[in-house]
This record gives C-alpha cells, structure tokens and sequence, in this order.
C-alpha cells in the first residue's frame, strides 16, 4: 500500500495485531488544522459519510480546529455528503487570494463560503444530530494579538512564537484556547485536569460564528468579534493551540482516536511547527490510528506535496493553475477511503499498520 500509510499508537496497535479492532471502537474523529492541506483528506471523508461507518453504536466526537473545523461541520448537515461536496467545490473554486484582499475582505468570503454549504435552517439539526458530536477549538486574541491594527498584531503574534519558543504555558499570555461543543456536556478532553482553556456550547446563535473564527489565521484573516455566550473579544485561528494533535481524547480502554493527516509528522500548536523537539507526548499517542497519504502516492500530486497555504500566494495571478492542481490532488487522493476500509473489512490492517512512534 505504496499510496496509503496506517500507523497506530502501542494500545491501538496491539488491538489491531490482536484482530479485536473495528471502527466502533472509534470515539473521535479528529480533523486537524492546516489550511488546504484538508483536500488530501477528502476522499477519505466521503468514503467514511457515504458508508456511515462512524457512531453506529454510539455518538462520535468531531474535533477539529481551522479548516478541519469546516470539514466536521459539514458532517452534522441533513444531507451531509451533498453539504461535503458543496463546501469542497466552493473551496476549489472561490478561495482565490488577491492583491487588493484585506483581512476584512477575507473574512467577508470565508463568511460566504460558510454560508454556501451551511444553511441557517439546518443548525439545529446539526447540534441534536444524534451520531455526531461536534467540537470547534478557537484561540481568543488578548493584549497585543486581539488588535486589528497590522503592525500591532503582528507584535503580538511575534511575541507569542517567542514565548511558545520559551515555554508552551507562555502562549496563554497573549491567547486563550476556548472550545464550542455540541451535546449535553463537553468533550471529555476538556474536562481533563491538564486542558488549559474554556468550554462554551454550541447554539443556533454561535454555531456558524465558532466554525468562522476556528479559521480566521493570525495577521491574515480578521478576527471574529464578540462571539455570543462567549468572553467578549477577538476570536482567531483554532490552530494556535490545536495545529494537529495535542489532546488525549479516549477515555476508556479499547476506544481510538481516529486522524487522518497529510504527513506522519503531528505538531501539536501553530508556533510549535519549527521546533522539530516538539511533539505530542507519547500518552496521547498510544490510542491514535493515523492514516496519511503514502510516499508513492504524494511523489504523484502536483508539485510533489499536498497543496498548502502558500500555493495562494504562488498562483495569485494565475488561480486557475492552483485550482487544476487543486483539483488532481483530489483526484488521486480520492481512493484513500476506500482502501481503508477495505483494509479493515477484509483484516488486512493487521498486515499492513506500522507502530506509531
């Protein structure tokens, strides 16, 4: 399986060798941050959405932060592969960044696209779903980081790499993680004596306003202001705290967090990506099943890579070539799913996982 990576941490692993591994097991899906690196993960979406293989036996956590925010949302719809599509095509086709683009302007065609695949009427639907939890990481901007004013932001936000570089616990100076959560109670993450932030839940008022500002990246995109039921300020970008993986989310014996990700590498925070000392501690690890595109498979994506936030930057006067790139990266990518499904239906997982380390 040159194209298709399956990695599990030493709990999971061990179930998978011992043939007891089925995907009820699976009590999170995790959608990490990343920009649009999320399109290498669509294939493997929809192939999970069209096989309703997820919370048969029991609600399901959808935690995401940044665009794996947007992909999860898509999950809670009436007729969630038709929103999926809608919000992958939108994506491709209206995500263009411009040279006249401000932060405002950005924000004003998140907001839109948003509004394209997630319609008012149907968030109640979405927080009563009975198969899937949802939980949208934000970062609220304090001192420095919450103004508006560019050069004062980018202060603020050059001095929280600093203090991250320094000491993660440092980085509450200048944000603080707040999570919105669908269901009864929170996430059990966050009832965790080492989660550091605060819950807030999910309503027909703030469901859309979360998932916008889990995306509104530092510097680039506007904050989202004053977010209802919620502390009053700016509201950023999830992935300052939540970048992939950095929470236990199990909690009993036997469950697995299920992550499908572009790369084996798992940073936990936005500011940790050029420390290469940091990663999740191994704890977190021991109950994750990674799935990620294989070396074969990524020497074949345009480029040689997953598509990134700088191909925005690289195809600014030429959009239509960044969406054909776009859009064959999908292409390849979209057997993923399959194949792993496949893998477990037929056993072969127990042929094909690594030990994640």
């Amino acid at each position: 399986m040159r194209d298709l990576c399956i990695r599990a941490g030493r709990k999971v692993y061990r179930v998978i060798k011992d043939g007891g591994f089925d995907l009820d097991r699976v009590t999170t899906y995790l959608a990490p941050a990343g920009g649009p690196r999320w399109l290498a993960a669509s294939g493997f979406d929809l192939a999970l959405l069209e096989n309703a293989v997820l919370g048969r036996s029991k609600p399901v956590l959808l935690a995401g932060s940044s665009s794996g925010a947007w992909r999860m949302a898509a999950w809670l719809q009436p007729e969630p592969v038709k929103s999926y599509r809608t919000f992958m095509e939108t994506y491709l086709k209206d995500s263009s960044y411009q040279r006249s683009d401000t932060p405002e302007t950005l924000l004003d065609s998140m907001r839109t696209l948003l509004d394209a695949y997630i319609e008012d009427d149907a968030v109640p639907f979405a927080l009563a779903h009975r198969q899937y939890r949802l939980a949208v990481t934000t970062a609220r901007a304090k001192n420095f980081a919450a103004s508006e004013i560019s050069f004062i932001q980018r202060l603020g936000v050059g001095s929280a790499w600093l203090f991250n570089a320094l000491n993660p616990d440092y980085l509450r100076l200048l944000f603080e993680r707040v999570v919105f959560y669908s269901g009864a109670l929170p996430p059990r993450f966050c009832l965790r004596q080492d989660f550091c932030g605060k819950t807030i839940p999910l309503d027909s008022t703030n469901f859309k306003a979360a998932i916008l500002a889990s995306g509104a990246i530092p510097v680039v995109i506007a904050g989202v202001r004053d977010i209802y039921n919620a502390p009053r300020g700016a509201y950023r970008d999830g992935g300052v705290f939540d970048y992939h993986l950095n929470h236990e989310y199990t909690a009993r014996e036997g469950e697995v967090t299920l992550f499908f990700h572009h790369t084996e590498r798992i940073v936990p925070g936005w500011f940790d990506k050029g420390l290469k000392s940091r990663r999740p501690p191994a704890k977190i690890l021991e109950n994750v099943l990674l799935v990620h595109p294989g070396a074969g498979l990524v020497e074949r994506l345009p480029g040689r890579r997953v598509p990134d936030r700088e191909d925005f930057v690289t195809f600014i006067d030429d959009p239509e070539t960044r969406i054909k790139n776009w859009r064959r990266a999908v292409d390849l990518c979209a057997p993923l799913g399959d194949r792993f499904l496949e893998a477990v239906a037929s056993g072969r997982i127990r042929e094909v996982v690594k030990m994640l380390e």
